[in-house]
């Protein structure tokens, strides 16, 4: 909290230096800023900014080293900054598309593991497995369940858990209390926290979805001696990996597979804000070409979609992007890693300072609007834009990269006040 409250007087000092010209000295920020605090209070904030500065221009000289190598001369055109380094439009969350709201498939996995969820409601811990590779929209399908409106009020208790690849266990076993409403305190151990989870759940049916599992110990060692005993209800678990779910013991598995190419292309041109197909039918082709470019997975599909938005629809534009994609391709593992690339490329290099910053939360951090932005000032990320204010500046750098598919909104608010970083970044 203190630090939030100095990056707003970092903010507040930025606006008032406009009341400063007769006083330009460059001490006289510094002593605006730290008056009325204390000056290890100051000296505390100047070394943890110092800290994340460093880290920053860490990143950057990565970032930099990486651009000057030869073989990534094919994407030297496509790094020129919009203009002054402003976005090229506010995205609102109006203007977002639900993911992967296409086709029947989806819809028709939805309906089914509700279903199962519904008739296995009273079960002592039935347990539902989603497997398929990364970015293929495992996560999307369990948030789809998650939120069915069947589901309202068919279980006492509900947790969402984005569990990682390294997890913290005292951590996790906070979250899932944060998410049934159970108070903790700072420093109850492992065996304190799991005796609270347990005594709260004790009689209820739970709903519980444990996302992006990597290890199957997170159920095994600590969730299940707690939990197996005391709950009824249903564990949904999500993984790449399907010997996590026969070590877990699910009772049914779901495979999600990749994207047949007419949904994909469906998906394609919906994500660029899209009307209806007559619009780009001329592209059709090329559309399928780069659905199968994309692997077919619907998070390389939907960022790639953003990138082309800013495009002209024309043969000659989508070519140019299928050219850079053959040469992102041949540098990159996999098709995910090439459009996201490509979407990172093409920001401006204020975009992907604010976009490095968020690299520095650890794996499924939820980053919230208010607080990411303020950073971003702070750090002199933003620059004034006739006459806007910066934190309006900030929201819509932040918006934008939502809009790219860099950034994970929190679809449980409607304002998109929340995100993450996806997994695979």
């Amino acid at each position: 909290m203190l630090y939030m409250m100095l990056m707003k007087l970092d903010v507040a000092r930025c606006k008032g230096s406009k009341l400063l010209l007769n006083h330009p000295s460059p001490s006289s920020g510094k002593s605006v800023a730290c008056k009325g605090l204390s000056v290890s209070c100051c000296f505390c904030n100047i070394v943890a900014r110092h800290d994340v500065a460093v880290r920053i221009r860490s990143l950057n000289k990565k970032i930099e080293s990486i651009a000057n190598d030869k073989i990534f001369s094919t994407f030297n055109n496509s790094t020129q900054p919009i203009g002054n380094g402003r976005t090229s439009k506010l995205v609102r969350s109006s203007n977002l598309v639900e993911p992967n709201l296409v086709g029947k498939e989806i819809l028709h996995s939805t309906r089914k593991l509700v279903d199962l969820v519904l008739a296995h409601k009273e079960c002592k811990s039935y347990k539902l497995g989603i497997v398929g590779t990364g970015g293929v929209g495992k996560t999307t399908l369990a948030q789809k369940i998650y939120n069915d409106q069947k589901l309202k009020g068919c279980f006492k208790m509900h947790a969402w858990i984005c569990v990682s690849q390294d997890y913290n266990e005292v951590t996790l076993l906070k979250e899932v209390l944060r998410n049934v409403g159970v108070h903790h305190e700072q420093g109850e151990t492992i065996a304190e926290l799991q005796r609270k989870l347990a005594e709260a759940i004790e009689g209820k049916s739970f709903f519980l979805v444990l996302d992006d599992v990597w290890h199957s110990n997170v159920w095994m060692d600590l969730l299940r001696p707690t939990l197996h005993k005391t709950m009824s209800g249903v564990i949904l678990v999500t993984t790449r990996d399907d010997q996590i779910t026969r070590r877990i013991g699910v009772d049914h598995t779901h495979r999600v597979d990749l994207m047949p190419v007419e949904v994909g292309w469906e998906l394609l041109w919906k994500s660029m804000n899209i009307e209806e197909e007559k619009e780009v039918q001329n592209l059709r082709n090329m559309g399928i070409e780069i659905v199968r470019k994309c692997g077919h997975l619907p998070l390389a599909i939907k960022v790639t979609a953003s990138a082309l938005a800013s495009r002209d629809l024309t043969e000659n534009e989508w070519k140019k992007y299928l050219g850079k994609y053959a040469g992102s391709q041949s540098m990159l593992s996999d098709e995910t890693e090439g459009a996201l690339y490509l979407s990172y490329d093409g920001l401006s290099h204020r975009l992907k300072q604010c976009f490095l910053y968020c690299a520095l939360y650890a794996e499924d951090s939820i980053i919230e609007r208010e607080e990411v932005t303020w950073l971003w000032i702070a750090e002199g990320f933003i620059e004034e834009w006739e006459g806007q204010l910066l934190e309006d500046i900030a929201e819509e750098y932040y918006y934008e990269l939502i809009h790219r598919n860099l950034l994970q909104p929190d679809r449980t608010r409607f304002d998109l006040a929340k995100c993450k970083m996806h997994d695979l970044l």
